[in-house]
């Protein structure tokens, strides 16, 4: 999934590609021989696949992807995953475990360490069995997939992760804007590479 963004620096600003060109596109001087201020590197891909992180939290876009269809204003989608990484979540078809390749393309916000997976899968399935997330009274702004999941990681009892998980608010602060944030850098250079390759002049007032 990751489509191999790479960054580097020659004369001045910071150039972003997919394939390093044979000449530096904001002087033409050939790169072959020129010395780089920044040598080439692959810029980190931030999303994950859910399935390859047990006992994680993660979030995706509702519909679509975060590279080609996300934006601020669109709602997110949050779920778990269990220690051999199916995928529970919550939504207007009820609860459901399974795995899917809708979840691989998320943001990973948290994942708890070996020796709390059989906690993690205890309280999960405790959780599960409440009977409080069935289709008929899920809600989409009342009593939704962050309800569940803010409802499980409470009980969890896992450190700043359920503390922040009481408040919607302080959940949101601590572990989902500055993943979103982070990962809008990316996205917005991977759309500008849409069109070519990508010059970012820094702005001088």
């Amino acid at each position: 999934m990751d489509p191999g963004i790479i960054c580097f620096q020659h004369c001045g600003p910071k150039i972003f590609c997919f394939t390093l060109p044979e000449a530096c596109p904001a002087c033409q001087e050939d790169l072959e021989t020129a010395n780089f201020s920044l040598l080439p590197f692959r810029v980190p891909y931030p999303f994950i696949k859910a399935s390859q992180y047990p006992c994680s939290v993660v979030i995706k876009p509702t519909t679509g992807d975060f590279l080609n269809d996300y934006h601020n204003s669109k709602d997110l989608h949050i779920g778990v995953t269990t220690s051999d990484g199916k995928i529970v979540e919550f939504d207007r078809h009820g609860l459901r475990c399974h795995r899917s390749n809708q979840w691989s393309q998320c943001l990973l916000l948290e994942q708890v360490p070996g020796p709390w997976r059989d906690h993690w899968d205890n309280v999960l399935k405790k959780v599960c069995s409440q009977g409080f997330w069935s289709s008929e009274i899920y809600k989409e702004d009342t009593h939704n997939c962050f309800t569940f999941v803010l409802t499980f990681l409470v009980n969890l009892g896992y450190y700043s992760l359920s503390a922040a998980a009481k408040s919607k608010t302080v959940f949101c602060e601590k572990f989902i804007i500055p993943r979103t944030s982070s990962a809008g850098k990316y996205i917005s250079v991977y759309r500008r590479l849409k069109s070519g390759i990508y010059i970012h002049r820094i702005q001088k007032y």
